[in-house]
């Protein structure tokens, strides 16, 4: 077993690409619905599905969303530490396993995308509202989708691991 770094491209950094593109897909849609909604608007899309702005100063489902301004900071040392450990990981893992290498980099897209909201705004804009009836799933958005995503990779990883790279990958 080789104990030498991997480069960029036979590691898992090579799949870098997909955080930048939830990042970027995340933070383009944030900036419309700035531009064109103002707070709590609406607009329906489907019987189930809804554009609505709201502002989340906490974590998922709205979790320490009245902490009185200490949680901003708290999520983004989170979200700087999660994703610089990801990406040592990607570092160190052939760019061969792929379910791990497109989990870590949902989250850290995802991750980065809010921490921007964070910092520049003191919230997260979240504008995607499933509903059935009147009851609303909690608005989310495309960072926090890429996170779940990432999640569930992880999870499905921990039952069913990517192939080892072989010795020759090493």
């Amino acid at each position: 077993m080789s104990t030498a770094p991997l480069t960029w491209k036979d590691s898992g950094l090579r799949w870098y690409w997909v955080a930048a593109l939830v990042f970027l897909a995340d933070q383009l849609s944030k900036q419309w619905v700035l531009a064109n909604f103002e707070l709590y608007e609406s607009v329906k899309l489907l019987p189930f599905f809804n554009f609505t702005y709201v502002r989340n100063y906490g974590a998922a489902f709205s979790f320490l969303d009245d902490a009185g301004g200490w949680q901003r900071w708290f999520f983004a040392v989170i979200a700087i530490g999660f994703s610089t450990l990801l990406t040592i990981w990607l570092r160190k893992q052939s760019h061969t396993m792929v379910r791990s290498n497109l989990a870590f980099t949902f989250v850290i897209g995802g991750a980065l995308g809010n921490l921007v909201d964070r910092l520049m705004h003191g919230f997260v804009v979240d504008f995607i509202d499933f509903y059935w009836n009147t009851s609303h799933y909690p608005a989310f958005n495309i960072a926090d989708a890429g996170i779940f995503i990432g999640a569930v990779l992880i999870i499905w990883e921990s039952f069913k691991p990517d192939a080892k790279p072989s010795k020759e990958q090493e």
